[in-house]
């Protein structure tokens, strides 16, 4: 019974992490801007932001957030005014930028604690987060699952989250695709600042 209901959950959550969001962007751009130490510990951020979501799905709080609107929406408006503001930060530190410049040129000294704190902050306050997780614990998983059970469910799925985009980190921490990226110079960061802000717009508006 619990493989089923197992399988079900990995195959959705595959499908959901693999799309393109907020946690995409934001993991991409530190990587590729800081180096693979910054991806992975932005991931690891992410990854752990979704045991916030499992928590809260287990003690019953998502179900008030979902019968709660005004809640919802002041959960909503929140993180859309936090992707906006990095979306805004992006494009502001675009404009210091002079010319092109290499990934080894722009390294900088990565701080584990803020990229970490980027990380969780950016998933843990998606809205979309909280309807994907509700979805899962409220329809998936049935109410006589052990505890237990729904507990082991989130650390998969905390795991199988952080090392999807540990391999992203992989991949775009690279220097030369880093080096690749940012030969458009100050571009490639305007671009990643539009993407998150209409990130952020997209949360407000179809959320």
């Amino acid at each position: 019974m619990y493989w089923t209901e197992f399988l079900t959950i990995a195959i959705a959550h595959l499908f959901a992490v693999a799309s393109p969001g907020p946690d995409f962007a934001v993991v991409t751009r530190q990587c590729v801007t800081g180096g693979t130490k910054a991806g992975l510990w932005t991931s690891f951020g992410v990854g752990t932001g979704i045991l916030l979501h499992v928590a809260y799905c287990i003690l019953g709080v998502a179900l008030i957030l979902s019968q709660s609107p005004a809640l919802f929406n002041t959960m909503k408006y929140l993180a859309s005014a936090y992707i906006l503001y990095l979306g805004v930060q992006s494009i502001r530190r675009s404009m210091r930028v002079v010319g092109q410049a290499s990934a080894a040129a722009i390294e900088v000294n990565v701080q584990p604690g803020k990229a970490f704190v980027l990380g969780f902050l950016t998933n843990g306050l998606n809205p979309k987060a909280t309807l994907f997780f509700l979805a899962l614990f409220t329809v998936v998983i049935s109410s006589s699952t052990p505890i237990a059970i729904q507990m082991m469910y989130g650390i998969y799925l905390a795991i199988a989250t952080f090392a999807w985009f540990a391999m992203l980190s992989k991949i775009f921490g690279r220097q030369s695709v880093r080096d690749w990226l940012l030969s458009a110079g100050v571009w490639f960061e305007r671009a990643m600042g539009f993407i998150l802000i209409l990130l952020a717009l997209q949360i407000t508006v179809n959320t």
